[in-house]
């Protein structure tokens, strides 16, 4: 115990410390995956979480190994969503003896939040976190951020709630300078008497400024020399404990690449995640460490039947009933997607599938769904083809009632690992195709490559890396009539939407569009869109010359220029997740410059109503199936 004389809250806790045998700091691991992180926040939507390819579970094996390896004992803070979608991971995590804590339901923070809307995603976590872990949930730490001043009325809901601690308080820079003890362990009593104990991630003082030390992301940031000097200093001049976390993605240097974070996001989430094991590995041989339940001595562990409910009523009595409770060391103790179905007047499905392995379905109301063909035109795309795929089974779902669904899948000459991922990942699926372009032709050329093999009169084509949602493909659908030969995503619609798109490719492709509403007699807001809807035997009419990105505003200006109308429909552009653009951003305005002179002078001519096609290059051949 710290002699009374030694603690004063005003001055913080700064005495010396026993030998390092007799040391507990605490070890904290946030349990989420490498796109659920705050820093992502403005680019990925939760709704979107289902798509990624989940490394967590591979990533939480490594952290268990390391902390078998050094006998240590931590507290993973883990999400509801996490708890519901990963159960047994969890499980398996709490039977090892680690501690089990709530980061809330979702990623997100307290700012926005009421009081009210705390309360209720604290129950709706803890609910999901005991019901999996089958231990009692009595630790917090907000996932998004960090308690500032204005948010420690978040600590009085907890400590009301009957969570024994928080750990949600990092101290930077002049943060709770007028509260120099919220840097260390302390006890935290609300309003209404309530307490529980706050352990703030452990900073170091740099002349006026408080800057944190305890975090992963520090480790990674800064040089190790300083960081590890750092901690060495804290271990030596307080007895309160070094309070350290890190993300179990930090031990995974080979996770997908969000491509379209900024430089500063990059440099922050993937800088060093090589070096961390070692650096984690250095204070793991140095220093003895434990979870904030196993210093506070609580037990955790006592297992919860199934079905248990675990989680107090609001008002009942505490959580922390019967758990063997007493004064940690060094503190005193303070007493006290919703689609329309289709009705329109489209074909009916014939069938439409390719094949009878793999992944089967009930068709027999197939008279009943509308026949649709979905073009997915794919160049070296070997990385983000997990992702669509997660979303194209989301797709699958749900549109079955109304649509009976096939897919062609057109490798264009890809030189990465695209034609055997494209196997391995849909290759068992029944209705679908995968063909192949010996050589890289184009995204249009591919697209009609698509559109010629598919077994039906509609066909759709969406872009690879989803940023338009394929599931908007039910309204796509919503807007055919007799006379609409087609229907396109129009983000520039007033109606419609993009998000985090770079402005000088927003402003490229708006001005884009505004030429071509110039040039052909069909005024439409957007004209460079890959995700449409078409009727099969029209295209099939049109000779496009241009095979690249430039082909997909000449298919839909020579639509309209052989009379076909057009719909269009309000929707919502997505940045790219996962891989790079494959436009080459000059070319591509030079060839819209192009070919906006020739479409205008086929309409000045009388020219644009097209004759039959012309005899095309033989059709690419579908790849054998995995077996």
């Amino acid at each position: 115990m710290i002699s009374p004389s030694l603690v004063s809250p005003a001055q913080g806790v700064a005495v010396m410390t026993p030998s390092a045998a007799e040391r507990r700091h605490v070890l904290t691991v946030a349990l989420e995956d490498y796109f659920q992180v705050g820093a992502f926040n403005q680019l990925i939507q939760r709704g979107q979480w289902y798509r990624f390819e989940t490394r967590l579970e591979k990533n939480t094996e490594r952290t268990l190994q390391l902390l078998d390896r050094y006998g240590i004992k931590a507290t993973f803070f883990v999400l509801g969503w996490v708890a519901d979608h990963f159960p047994e991971l969890i499980r398996r995590v709490a039977e090892q003896g680690h501690e089990i804590a709530s980061k809330g339901y979702y990623h997100r923070g307290v700012v926005g939040m009421t009081p009210a809307e705390f309360r209720d995603d604290l129950a709706r976590a803890r609910e999901a976190l005991e019901k999996a872990g089958r231990t009692r949930v009595l630790g917090y730490r907000m996932a998004d951020g960090w308690f500032g001043p204005s948010d420690l009325w978040a600590l009085n809901v907890l400590a009301e709630e009957g969570y024994a601690y928080d750990s949600s308080i990092a101290p930077r820079l002049r943060e709770f300078a007028h509260e120099p003890h919220r840097r260390f362990l302390h006890q935290h009593t609300s309003p209404g008497g309530k307490t529980l104990w706050e352990f703030p991630i452990s900073t170091m003082r740099l002349l006026r400024w408080t800057l944190p030390i305890g975090g992963g992301n520090y480790f990674r940031q800064f040089p190790h020399w300083l960081m590890s000097r750092a901690v060495r200093r804290w271990d030596r001049s307080y007895e309160v404990p070094f309070v350290m976390y890190y993300h179990v993605w930090e031990l995974d240097a080979e996770q997908p690449k969000i491509s379209s974070a900024s430089w500063l996001t990059r440099i922050r989430h993937y800088r060093n995640l090589p070096k961390m094991q070692g650096i984690l590995e250095h204070y793991f041989q140095r220093y003895a460490f434990t979870s904030a339940a196993g210093y506070l001595k609580l037990d955790t562990q006592q297992r919860l039947p199934p079905g248990d409910a675990a989680t107090p009523a609001p008002g009942s009595e505490d959580s922390t009933r019967g758990l063997k409770r007493v004064t940690p060391a060094g503190v005193a103790e303070d007493s006290g997607i919703v689609l329309e179905p289709f009705t329109g007047g489209s074909p009916k499905a014939p069938g439409g599938v390719f094949g009878t392995r793999g992944d089967t379905r009930d068709d027999t109301r197939s008279e009943d769904r509308t026949a649709l063909t979905v073009v997915v035109p794919c160049y070296n795309e070997e990385l983000i083809l997990p992702y669509l795929s997660n979303t194209l089974k989301s797709v699958r779902r749900k549109l079955a009632d109304s649509f009976n669904l096939s897919f062609v899948f057109v490798n264009d000459g890809s030189q990465d690992g695209t034609a055997e991922a494209l196997v391995r990942i849909f290759g068992g699926w029944q209705d679908c195709k995968i063909l192949n372009h010996e050589t890289n032709r184009g995204v249009a050329a591919a697209i009609l490559t698509g559109i010629r093999n598919a077994p039906t009169e509609l066909v759709a084509s969406i872009d690879c890396d989803c940023t338009y949602d394929p599931h908007e493909i039910g309204r796509l659908v919503s807007l055919l009539s007799e006379d609409v030969d087609a229907v396109t995503a129009s983000p520039y619609h007033p109606l419609g939407q993009v998000r985090n798109v770079p402005g000088w490719r927003l402003f490229l492709s708006k001005t884009s569009s505004w030429l071509y509403r110039r040039v052909l007699p069909q005024k439409l807001y957007t004209y460079t869109s890959c995700f449409r809807l078409y009727r099969k035997s029209k295209v099939l009419q049109l000779r496009v010359k241009e095979t690249g990105f430039l082909g997909v505003a000449e298919v839909l200006g020579k639509l309209i220029l052989n009379g076909s109308r057009v719909a269009e429909m309000p929707a919502v552009l997505e940045v790219r997740m996962l891989g790079r653009s494959k436009m080459k951003t000059l070319r591509t305005i030079l060839g819209h410059l192009r070919l906006m002179s020739r479409l205008l002078f086929l309409r000045i001519t009388g020219r644009g109503r097209v004759a039959p096609p012309v005899a095309e290059k033989p059709e690419p051949q579908p790849v054998e199936r995995a077996t």
